[in-house]
């Protein structure tokens, strides 16, 4: 995944769009098959509880179903930049004990792979409005730029990929 520039206003508002209508869908779905079903097959003990669960579940189905078809449409290209951005960084994160391991001795890969995941985080975290580890964030590159320039290496994000991921 190469990182880009997103527009923080369209952003948000692209995301607080598609999340209003996954909880609106999400209500009325639910509601909606739930009614259904308990009409269609009433209880005697009136607890629907398995109707409702069926309710939810089945929306959900159909909400997923629905953001999977339009994931390639304009209005969803930040929001799923960011859901991308925030796998990436998932996948990253995971292995962050080995990658600074392999970086104090040198690796070339696990630098580069810990660089994308602090400039991923520090635009992921600037999008999400989330400052209060930034303070940390900027510690920790600094201090993969001090390895950086002990072992002479440049790092450059754009020559990342989840490849690298694999040797760790």
């Amino acid at each position: 995944m190469q990182l880009q520039k997103i527009d923080k206003a369209r952003y948000r508002k692209h995301l607080n769009w598609v999340i209003g209508a996954c909880i609106l869908v999400l209500t009325t779905g639910s509601l909606g098959i739930a009614q259904l079903l308990i009409h269609v097959f009433p209880d005697s003990d009136g607890s629907h509880f398995h109707w409702n669960l069926t309710g939810v579940i089945l929306t959900c189905i159909a909400i997923f179903a629905i953001l999977k078809r339009i994931r390639h449409h304009p209005f969803m290209v930040e929001v799923v930049y960011v859901w991308e951005l925030k796998q990436a960084l998932n996948q990253v994160t995971r292995k962050m004990p080995k990658l600074k391991k392999a970086a104090q001795q040198g690796d070339v890969n696990a630098m580069l792979a810990m660089q994308f995941s602090y400039t991923g985080s520090r635009q992921l975290w600037t999008l999400d409005d989330n400052t209060i580890t930034m303070e940390e964030l900027s510690i920790w590159q600094a201090e993969l730029d001090n390895l950086a320039k002990k072992h002479n290496v440049t790092l450059d994000i754009q020559q990342y990929s989840e490849q690298v991921l694999r040797h760790f």
